[in-house]
């Protein structure tokens, strides 16, 4: 079964870098894209970065473009999102997620992110 799972949040004063990483596992992770979600307290989850199969064509949210970079190891089967200058605005749940040829969405279990202003 596909799990996905997160680590590396915590709390980072504003200006300041955190990296992200997110190890998969239970399906052929070189085959599916695969993206960084966040949800703040009282929002609705937004997407944050996205990267195909192979680690082409990585996207942005507006917000992040610039600051955050997301990349994969295929043969880690991990994905990792780092993050630089962050803002307080950034504070948020973090989560990785894939999503199969049905469409069905995979997710972690979530990281938090706190950025103090």
């Amino acid at each position: 079964q596909v799990q996905l799972v997160e680590s590396g949040g915590g709390t980072v004063q504003a200006g300041g870098s955190m990296k992200l990483s997110c190890v998969a596992s239970g399906y052929t992770f070189s085959v599916y894209g695969m993206g960084w979600f966040r949800q703040a307290p009282g929002k609705e989850r937004e997407e944050v970065a996205t990267i195909d199969y192979n680690g082409a064509r990585p996207s942005y949210a507006a917000s992040v473009q610039g600051r955050f970079t997301i990349s994969r190891d295929n043969a880690k089967n991990t994905v990792d999102l780092q993050m630089n200058n962050l803002k307080p605005e950034d504070t948020a749940v973090y989560y990785c997620n894939t999503r199969n040829r049905q469409g069905d969405d995979y997710w972690g279990q979530g990281t938090q992110v706190t950025v103090s202003a």
